[in-house]
């Protein structure tokens, strides 16, 4: 194997990530897979070989195109959010782009309308990815507390907005199924549940698209068979009891009948924190 094709095998292990990233930053399809093709030319320009953390490299590199192309918006309207909206080739479903949308939610809906550009970004960055705010600050071009400040802004925004409609009967359907097909492994049975640009956040980090969240729920059949669904703060969810306690939870954003966000809380402390109703 070359090394060009080394660099870019690796390169397809980030894409879906990166144009989660991009798409939520940009709100088109179309631009968000520019974003990340202009990030494959940058790194094979580049000496990779000096990239310790290759996925932190290639999400400031995406984040900095991104916000060029935010900031040579200011003499044209936004793109819509419709069905209309150009659709790259890698994504079959022209409703693609509706549904990524719809997948955070009419909050980021009125932040990618209100925002400018530094503000957009470091609330997408932080409050969506978990990219810490040191990082933040080097792509938006400030220092660690100015980024903070451009994200809290940026979220009391976003906490004013209204919130997307619940049916919480057909939800409670698809947390059924999605904990029968973890606990079965089932893999095509949980791809069925997923949104296509699902988005699993806990601790640990992120993780993005139907495929990776998939592999990972699919592996943890043991936890799933101790799991039942619960309100966890209010959303509807999952909570994984050990020795009568609450060891994890899982908390869910729906969109057209599948999940769309996966909120994992790990940390006892966290954990302790939340309100866990067992439905």
């Amino acid at each position: 194997m070359s090394e060009n094709e080394f660099l870019a095998r690796r390169f397809e292990e980030h894409r879906d990530r990166l144009r989660a990233v991009a798409y939520r930053m940009l709100g088109s399809g179309a631009e968000a897979e520019d974003a990340v093709q202009e990030a494959w030319v940058r790194l094979s320009r580049s000496d990779a070989g000096q990239v310790d953390n290759l996925g932190g490299w290639l999400t400031t590199v995406v984040g900095r195109v991104c916000l060029d192309m935010l900031r040579s918006r200011t003499a044209r309207a936004e793109l819509p959010l419709t069905p209309d909206a150009p659709v790259p080739a890698t994504v079959a479903d022209p409703e693609q782009d509706v549904l990524l949308a719809d997948s955070v939610g009419a909050a980021l809906l009125v932040v990618l309308e209100t925002l400018t550009p530094a503000e957009r970004l470091a609330f997408v960055l932080h409050d969506l990815f978990a990219v810490p705010y040191d990082d933040v600050a080097t792509v938006v071009g400030r220092t660690p507390t100015a980024a903070r400040q451009l994200a809290s802004r940026a979220r009391r925004r976003v906490q004013g907005a209204p919130a997307p409609d619940a049916d919480l009967v057909r939800q409670r359907e698809v947390v059924d199924a999605f904990l029968a097909a973890a606990r079965g492994g089932d893999f095509e049975a949980l791809m069925e549940v997923l949104d296509p640009d699902v988005v699993a956040r806990s601790e640990a980090g992120v993780v993005a698209g139907a495929l990776a969240v998939a592999k990972g729920a699919s592996t943890y059949s043991r936890l799933a068979a101790i799991a039942l669904p619960a309100l966890v703060d209010g959303a509807t969810g999952l909570a994984v009891l050990v020795d009568g306690r609450v060891e994890r939870a899982l908390a869910f954003t729906f969109v057209r009948d599948r999940i769309a966000v996966i909120d994992i809380s790990t940390e006892p402390g966290r954990v302790a924190g939340l309100e866990v109703e067992f439905l």
